[in-house]
C-alpha cells in the first residue's frame, strides 16, 4: 500500500526486541495506517537488552504513543510498567506499551486476548476443556484468557517442572504429564500448541503428534504461523478436526496495540492476512 506523508504531529509506535527484523508488526500496523489514512508510523526498534530502559524513556522523550515488546524484552517490560492492567498480572508479562500523557507507562498483554479473538472470529466459542502444549510465556498468556472465559485449562510440558511451576501461578491450572497427553485427548475439547514445535526453521520443525484418541469436536490451534498449515495442523485435518492457524492471534492482539496508539479500531479481514502472509 502506498506510503503516507508523516507530518510533525505524526503518532509514533513500534517494536522493540533484539533481533527485531523478523516481526510482522511493522507491515501489519503500516497497512492498517495506510488503509485508514492515519499520520503516524510503526517502526522496528532493534535494542540490545542492556539498552532498554534507556531506550524507552527515549521514546517516551520525542513523543512515541507506546510499543509492543517481543524477545527478549517482555520481563523489562513488565518490570519497567508503572501500571499492570489484569491482562498483564494474569499473564505475568509485558507485550504492549502505553505511554500516558503524564509519563506513567501501561503494561499490557494482549497474547492471551488475541488468541480468544481469533477462535471467536473463526466462530468458535471458548468452553469446554482445554490441553495447551508448553509452560512458556505464550502458554501462560492463552492459559489465563482460556481460564477468564470460564474454560477449564490443562497444560503439559516436556519439562514437567515447568508445568509446574505455571499451575502454581495460575490457580486452577491442571498438568497432563508430557508422556500422556495423546492418550488423554479425548477429554478436551481445544487442544492449543504454544511451542515453537513445529516451526520452519525451529528446534522441531516436523513436530507431529498422534492425534488419534482425539474426540470429534476437538478444535486444533497452533500458535506458530510460519508455515501456515503446521504439521500439527496437518495431522488435525487427516482426522477431520476442526482447525485454527496462528496468524490470527497476530492479528487480533495487534490490533489491541493498535487502538491504544492511533485511536482506531482497525479491521481484521481477508484483505490483512492476505497481505501479512505476503510479507511472512
Amino acid at each position: 500500500m502506498p506510503r503516507q506523508i508523516l507530518t510533525g504531529k505524526a503518532r509514533l509506535a513500534g517494536v522493540l526486541g533484539w533481533p527485531v527484523s523478523h516481526s510482522r508488526s511493522p507491515a501489519l500496523h503500516n497497512y492498517w495506517l495506510s488503509r485508514y489514512q492515519i499520520d503516524g508510523a510503526y517502526v522496528p526498534l532493534p535494542v540490545e537488552p542492556a539498552h532498554f530502559v534507556q531506550a524507552v524513556r527515549g521514546l517516551q522523550a520525542v513523543g512515541f504513543r507506546g510499543a509492543n515488546v517481543t524477545l527478549p524484552h517482555k520481563e523489562a517490560a513488565y518490570a519497567i510498567a508503572d501500571d499492570l492492567d489484569h491482562s498483564a498480572l494474569r499473564a505475568g508479562a509485558v507485550n504492549t506499551l502505553v505511554f500516558q500523557p503524564d509519563g506513567r507507562i501501561r503494561g499490557v498483554s494482549t497474547d492471551g486476548d488475541g488468541f480468544v479473538a481469533s477462535m471467536e472470529a473463526e466462530g468458535l466459542a471458548p468452553k469446554g476443556r482445554a490441553l495447551l502444549l508448553g509452560a512458556g510465556g505464550a502458554a501462560r498468556s492463552v492459559a489465563a484468557a482460556l481460564q477468564d472465559h470460564g474454560m477449564e485449562v490443562a497444560v503439559t510440558n516436556r519439562t514437567a517442572e515447568r508445568a509446574e511451576k505455571l499451575a502454581e501461578a495460575l490457580p486452577g491450572l491442571g498438568v497432563v504429564p508430557w508422556s500422556v497427553w495423546e492418550e488423554q485427548l479425548g477429554a478436551y475439547t481445544l487442544l492449543v500448541n504454544t511451542t515453537s514445535l513445529g516451526m520452519e526453521g525451529g528446534p522441531d520443525p516436523m513436530f507431529r503428534p498422534s492425534l488419534r484418541h482425539a474426540a470429534r469436536h476437538l478444535v486444533v490451534a497452533d500458535i506458530v504461523y510460519v508455515p501456515r498449515l503446521t504439521p500439527l495442523l496437518a495431522e488435525a485435518e487427516q482426522h477431520r478436526l476442526k482447525t485454527l492457524g496462528g496468524l490470527g492471534m497476530l492479528l487480533h492482539q495487534a490490533r489491541l496495540g493498535f487502538r491504544e496508539w492511533f485511536g482506531h479500531d482497525p479491521e481484521v479481514d481477508a484483505d490483512l492476512e492476505a497481505y501479512v502472509r505476503s510479507s511472512v
